[in-house]
């Protein structure tokens, strides 16, 4: 099997919703880094899982719709367990199938969604 992993960055606030009652239920930010890993059992005829550019698709998705915005008015719970979700739809809905997607919302503190 074939891996490959291409990283993105966006900065974003959030705040937690009931039922949780934690201090992240204050409006806070944080400094994403998501990490998409795609997989083939064969290469392309160039020699690659995929082209790394063929993933602008998701930088500009989240440039557009995530990037200095408060992620509560698109993720119902902008956990970062949710936000790994939501990025690994979208790429499927883009016709992607990432092997997994990885969401770090801190030096060390990631979430990651795999199906």
């Amino acid at each position: 099997m074939y891996r490959i992993s291409k990283e993105f960055t966006f900065e974003a606030e959030h705040h937690l919703v009931p039922p949780y009652e934690g201090k992240c239920a204050r409006t806070h930010g944080h400094s994403y880094t998501v990490e998409v890993v795609m997989r083939a059992e064969d290469l392309n005829p160039c020699g690659m899982v995929m082209d790394f550019t063929d993933l602008s698709p998701l930088k500009h998705y989240i440039d557009q719709r995530l990037d200095h915005t408060s992620l509560n008015e698109t993720i119902e719970q902008p956990t970062a367990e949710n936000i790994a979700r939501h990025i690994f739809d979208w790429l499927k809905g883009a016709e992607f199938w990432p092997e997994r997607v990885r969401v770090q919302e801190t030096a060390k503190c990631w979430a990651e969604y795999s199906e």
